[in-house]
């Protein structure tokens, strides 16, 4: 059976399942993705990853603010309605939409709809499981294939796999390591589902737990916790929303890209410690050493050294290139 298969997606993790299904060979003969997004200095109208391989290969594209037929946009439902219903679609996959699927969207697809989600489910339900499973300490994550319904990820379950975290990796790299799995998965399931061998099963009732949107005002680093947790914030924060802190003598937070959490400080060339702040509170913390290897932190339970950062308006430096502009260590 060959499988008409509609598209529902929007970043660049979508488009990595996208272009794996057309390589499969899959009919596709509708796309949906969000809105042109303003983007850049000149805050230009900028189409999706999805929206921009749509439009090389030549597929029907519907970008409705909307599906909700009872919400702000209804005339966007009526249209992408319409659109879904003339694609006679045998399935839709579904992945980073960014957009609530009602009920009517999920039942008009002959076998519904298919969800890629980048987590082992049902631990990180959610908006940003990438992150949240970093920030966590989570040592293992990976992709399920999920049935959806009208619940938040709660659907059954289709196919998963398995990928290890490692002590380096950033939302950047898990991303890709996870948009790559995510691709063949969903192959891997389009495949079955035509030869009638895709079996669902329910979800654990045990494990659940709910990866939160990101919020830009976590960027700040709460530096009252512990350095293992704040050098793991900050890779899941990599590179949104970014982490932030203040450090003596600049005025505008400085993000950290790179950090590592230490037992213990060897490097002494600032004697006197030094408050550092995360922007919005003081902070239980200490500039202990800067030099080549890096800026250490004092967070009260370890040692916190920062080893890539950026000044606002300027470049990702090494912290040796950093301390060699920052005219306070210098000082001291």
């Amino acid at each position: 059976m060959t499988l008409r298969v509609g598209f529902a997606g929007t970043p660049e993790f979508s488009r990595q399942a996208l272009r794996a299904i057309l390589d499969a060979g899959f009919i596709v003969p509708l796309v949906l993705t969000q809105p042109d997004r303003p983007s850049g200095r000149g805050l230009k109208l900028t189409p999706s990853a999805v929206k921009q391989l749509a439009l090389e290969v030549g597929l029907p594209i519907a970008q409705p603010r909307s599906l909700r037929q009872d919400g702000k946009y209804p005339e966007d439902a009526t249209v992408s309605g319409n659109a879904l219903r003339e694609a006679a679609l045998d399935v839709l996959v579904v992945a980073a939409y960014g957009l609530i699927l009602p009920s009517w969207a999920l039942k008009t697809p002959r076998y519904g709809c298919l969800n890629i989600h980048a987590s082992m489910l049902p631990r990180w339900r959610g908006a940003a499981p990438i992150q949240r499973a970093i920030e966590a300490g989570d040592t293992h994550t990976g992709v399920t294939i999920m049935q959806m319904d009208e619940g938040l990820d709660t659907g059954d379950m289709l196919l998963e796999e398995r990928v290890a975290i490692t002590d380096a990796d950033t939302a950047a790299s898990l991303h890709d390591k996870l948009a790559h799995l995510g691709a063949s998965l969903i192959v891997a399931s389009l495949k079955q589902l035509a030869s009638g061998r895709l079996a669902p099963r329910p979800q654990p009732k045990e494990g659940v737990t709910y990866a939160a949107k990101l919020d830009k005002a976590e960027a700040a680093l709460d530096l009252h916790l512990d350095a293992e947790t704040l050098a793991r914030r900050i890779r899941a924060f990599n590179p949104v929303p970014g982490a932030t802190l203040r450090l003596p003598g600049i005025d505008a937070p400085v993000k950290v890209w790179l950090a590592q959490a230490l037992a213990s400080t060897s490097v002494t060339s600032i004697q006197t410690p030094n408050t550092v702040s995360n922007g919005s509170e003081p902070a239980q913390a200490r500039v202990l050493s800067a030099s080549a290897q890096g800026i250490d932190i004092d967070t009260g339970r370890g040692t916190l050294r920062l080893l890539e950062l950026q000044r606002a308006g300027g470049n990702r430096q090494t912290a040796a290139a950093f301390i060699s502009g920052w005219s306070w260590a210098r000082a001291t």
